[in-house]
């Protein structure tokens, strides 16, 4: 009986050679390999049918390098996959010495890659191996359940009560449209005393640890709604009744309502994809009105500091005068605005190294 050559189709990796074996018209019954250093050569039956019975099949390789003289090879009825080492981790130009094609061979298509994408997926797979290695030597954290329990409910209670904010806020605007703008501070100050009182917890757990960002950003950005809050509102009953005042804690609320649920999912490792985009993407308009309604609340205080004397800085008697607080506030004004470069700065790159790592993890 004449043996009949089989479709075998190719691909390779730099470490080893892929060999996909496929009969069209029977099953695979008994099979054998004989490998040595340059050489592999297949045999096996095939159960055909009607007139076709048996068949015997066989092919043969010249492989262009040395391979390793172990054949690893997983079969189903009609397919056979073979997985050759090759000695050295190098990429072949071609499969077979020969440099004209054998008849029988094609590329699997299936698993091609050329030489720089399985150089990417070599470099993708070392690196995820080096992460577990990582991981496994560092030594797990035995408190950190009661740190996530402790930040989901820290970023709970700040979102039920901005949530509470945002919702009186709006409500109240509906129902007395332009009238809601000047009696906020007395309708609202209490809760958001407490929301802001309680924020300085985000410098506190960077700086201790329990959070992996930046204490600065977090400083600039905690101590600087503090001081609008009970410096300029706090301390001035002038203030209170302006409209400005609606318009800081309305913007401060929308951007919280978002940031605190994100961070809330993520302390249980779960992610709402809507919810991750309005997180890293809404502050873009908001966080600068949020700055520019600050430093109107600041412009507007300096006049009454002036003429109120309060908070002015008492000076030597030699100079027989007093530092007013307004000079304070021009030179606030001017940190502010630095400050809302910094943090801009560093919410972009939080938003570019987020969107990145995920269209990295989606390929």
């Amino acid at each position: 009986m004449q043996a009949l050559t089989p479709h075998v189709y190719w691909a390779q990796r730099h470490g080893e050679i892929y060999l996909r074996v496929e009969i069209s018209d029977g099953q695979l019954d008994a099979l054998s390999f004989r490998l040595c250093d340059f050489c592999l050569f297949c045999s096996f039956q095939g159960q055909g049918h009607g007139a076709k019975g048996e068949n015997e099949y066989e092919f043969s390789l010249e492989f262009l390098k040395p391979v390793k003289p172990e054949v690893k090879h997983k079969s189903t009825q009609r397919q056979v996959n073979i997985t050759v080492k090759k000695q050295e981790h190098v990429w072949w130009n071609r499969l077979t010495k020969q440099e004209k094609k054998p008849l029988f061979l094609a590329p699997d298509f299936d698993r091609w890659l050329d030489e720089s994408d399985a150089e990417m997926e070599l470099r993708e797979k070392e690196e995820k191996i080096n992460k577990i290695n990582i991981e496994s030597r560092v030594r797990k954290d035995p408190f950190l359940g009661l740190k996530k329990g402790f930040l989901f409910m820290y970023n709970l209670v700040q979102f039920l009560g901005y949530s509470w904010i945002f919702v009186n806020m709006t409500v109240r605007l509906f129902i007395l449209g332009q009238d809601s703008f000047y009696d906020t501070f007395h309708t609202i100050a209490d809760v958001m005393y407490f929301c802001q009182m309680l924020a300085i917890m985000e410098v506190i757990n960077p700086a201790v640890g329990l959070v992996k960002t930046g204490v600065m950003p977090a400083f600039i950005q905690v101590m600087g709604r503090n001081f609008i809050l009970f410096v300029i509102f706090g301390t001035l009953e002038e203030m209170q009744n302006k409209p400005v005042v609606f318009f800081v804690f309305y913007l401060w609320s929308m951007i919280e309502i978002f940031r605190y649920p994100f961070y809330m999912l993520a302390c249980i490792d779960t992610e709402w994809k809507l919810l991750t985009w309005l997180r890293y993407t809404i502050w873009i308009p908001l966080y600068p009105l949020g700055v520019l309604s600050e430093a109107v609340a600041v412009i507007q205080s300096i006049p009454i500091f002036d003429e109120t004397k309060l908070l002015n800085i008492p000076l030597p008697k030699a100079i027989g005068t007093s530092l007013s607080f307004s000079y304070i506030l021009q030179l606030y004004l001017v940190i502010m605005f630095f400050g809302l470069f910094i943090n801009f700065r560093h919410l972009f790159k939080q938003r570019s190294r987020r969107f990145r790592t995920k269209k990295r993890k989606a390929n």
